[in-house]
């Protein structure tokens, strides 16, 4: 074509590459507009000259004819197929390879780096699939790495193979005089297997270990049912405005530190102040959060004091932002070593202008960092307004009424709910609670158990109470601390 350059064959000493390397796959030097340029010849897939991609000193790149349907680099002198073939990220290390062989076995490369090789690769899959093993050996960065699973995984079935280098390319490897970890590279390949797929013997002995008991809850009950609170789950409540379930996990957060257990709260509706004060209060029996309940300055000192070295607590007041939010936890757990956290709550998190949709990504996110990190999550959420009865009335709390249902129920190991009629005009009556459980992953077992509990207001703490219960686990005791 009249359009592409004309060039001369010559070695390229600061690559290592040999002259014979260059002619063999076709890799000259050229003028253009001027200045001195290497030019890679792109064939199309009957094997004929079509487009060229030039590359000047300072590493611009342009490209000249019709790239639409070329095939790899280098693909013309293999047609045939073979036993083993390696794909590279680029024309230069393409040469690289072949010459670390001796040029005697096959390599292509890619014509437009990692960001659009899955789309090249695609379109030649049918040459590819001439070969028994194709391996990858794309650059060790990031998308380099994330590029070549993606090739990997449209080929055939323990077709495809990715390799490994000890830098960045096998160019940098043949600068440095250590070919012949290149060619080490490609024996050593490892055979693509998607992320997350494991054969049974991966992972036989986790399969082996005894199941034990999870870290247990401030009521036994609960933990009988549940079989305790496991890491890697999430744990979500649900209840109407001033319901309780802030003296509830106040209760389970003193209990956890008790324990021994460190936490990281994050409370986005709640000052820290007043959050450390009901807490304390948990922990010693009194109402600190209270002004004129029966607490002396020196207990609310002592039990102040109770709370240092037992976790981290975020002052977040107003500040909803979530990937904030996810940048506190993230480095609560790696660098503070902390595992367990409660979230109150997941609605302030949302998108006002896109509340359900927010509301599943946050969710699914969420979800993620707990089995990344290893964590167990409690997590509030608000609830809609529920047909018939509200739930300030004592209404029942079904799954639905969660803000975000879909994708909490997805997502949530365990899913509770906390309700109480806090409007009767009975002081006993209003004082009594049921905690329900809406959903149990792990067995089943326990969905749909319900536990009743009565709050005192000499101590400001729940104690197991058999009204409204069913459940037949019984723990007649308030929880020793």
């Amino acid at each position: 074509m009249s359009s592409l350059l004309t060039g001369e064959y010559r070695a390229l000493p600061k690559r290592k590459l040999t002259e014979e390397t260059c002619a063999k796959f076709g890799y000259s030097v050229a003028t253009h507009k001027g200045e001195t340029v290497q030019v890679a010849n792109y064939r199309d897939q009957d094997g004929d000259l079509v487009a060229q991609k030039v590359r000047t000193a300072s590493k611009d790149f342009s490209t000249l004819g019709d790239f639409s349907e070329v095939a790899l680099f280098g693909a013309h002198l293999w047609s045939g197929g073979g036993r083993k073939i390696v794909v590279t990220e680029g024309e230069i290390d393409c040469l690289t390879v072949s010459q670390a062989q001796n040029n005697k076995w096959p390599v292509v490369s890619v014509p437009n780096g990692a960001s659009a090789a899955l789309k090249a690769i695609k379109r030649n899959l049918s040459f590819l699939e001439k070969f028994e093993e194709v391996i990858f050996m794309f650059d060790q960065d990031d998308p380099g790495i994330a590029a070549a699973k993606e090739c990997a995984a449209i080929l055939p079935v323990g077709r495809a193979k990715i390799a490994t280098l000890a830098l960045k390319d096998p160019s940098e490897l043949m600068k440095a005089g250590r070919q012949d970890e290149i060619v080490s590279a490609i024996w050593n390949a490892k055979e693509y297997r998607p992320d997350g797929l494991l054969s049974f013997e991966d992972v036989i002995e986790r399969i082996k270990k005894p199941v034990e008991m999870g870290l247990p809850w401030w009521d036994d009950r609960l933990t009988a049912a549940t079989y305790g609170r496991r890491y890697k789950e999430v744990y979500t409540f649900g209840a109407g405005t001033g319901i309780g379930k802030t003296d509830w996990l106040t209760q389970q957060i003193a209990f956890d530190m008790a324990q021994g257990i460190r936490v990281g709260l994050v409370f986005l509706e709640t000052p820290v102040d007043e959050l450390g004060k009901r807490i304390a209060g948990k922990y010693m029996g009194k109402l600190f959060h209270v002004p004129d309940a029966e607490w002396t300055q020196e207990e609310l000192d002592q039990g102040s004091e109770w709370l240092i070295g037992k976790g981290c607590v975020y002052d977040s007041f107003g500040q909803t932002d979530w990937d904030v939010v996810k940048g506190h936890i993230r480095y609560m757990a790696t660098a503070l070593d902390i595992k367990v956290f409660y979230l109150d709550h997941l609605t302030a998190l949302a998108d006002t202008t896109d509340e359900k949709g927010s509301l599943e990504q946050i969710m699914k996110e969420l979800a993620g960092l707990v089995h990344e990190l290893g964590l167990i999550l409690h997590l509030v959420s608000h609830l809609t307004t529920p047909e018939g009865k509200p739930h300030e009335e004592g209404g029942r709390v079904m799954i639905r009424h969660f803000k975000g249902s879909r994708s909490i129920g997805f997502w949530s190991n365990f899913m509770f709910g906390l309700e109480r009629n806090q409007q009767t005009e009975d002081e006993s009556e209003r004082g009594v609670s049921l905690f329900r459980v809406l959903k149990d992953r792990n067995t089943g077992r326990s969905t749909g158990k319900t536990l009743g509990l009565l709050y005192s207001h000499g101590d400001g703490r729940l104690a197991p109470h058999e009204q409204f219960a069913d459940s037949p686990f019984k723990n007649e005791t308030a929880p020793d601390f």
